[in-house]
């Protein structure tokens, strides 16, 4: 925290942490409420948002088979299904990093992280052993 004679006042210091807290925790604030309400993740969950959006007859029938496909669809990227790996990895590294500004969870850019934003080195560590 600054001094008072610092130029950046206690006000501005105290805006700048809260807005870093928020950065660093509502992503995994979002991911825990999807997680233990929902058989969401963030994928799965904008899938649903976005295939809600494509309504195109008004004939309740062919609504509800559409509604059907579409959560079958969103289904795969959540939680149980076929496809949940590549859901949880697209929520994490693509939807959360983009809210944070292309930061990851530490703060870092993805550019700070090496070739291959860091999944570089951690396979070649797996291959050498180390």
């Amino acid at each position: 925290m600054p001094e008072s004679g610092d130029q950046q006042t206690r006000i501005e210091w105290m805006k700048e942490y809260y807005n870093k807290q928020y950065e660093r925790w509502m992503p995994w604030m979002e991911d825990q409420y999807l997680k233990w309400f929902t058989k969401d993740n963030k994928t799965s969950y904008a899938a649903k948002q976005q295939l809600a959006k494509t309504k195109v007859t008004g004939i309740d029938q062919i609504d509800k088979l559409q509604d059907d496909v579409n959560g079958l669809i969103s289904g795969q990227v959540g939680k149980g299904g076929l496809a949940q790996p590549i859901g949880d990895f697209t929520s994490k590294e693509g939807i959360n990093r983009a809210e944070r500004g292309g930061k990851d969870e530490q703060g870092r850019s993805i550019e700070s992280q090496g070739p291959l934003g860091g999944y570089g080195d951690a396979a070649k560590n797996g291959l050498l052993g180390g």
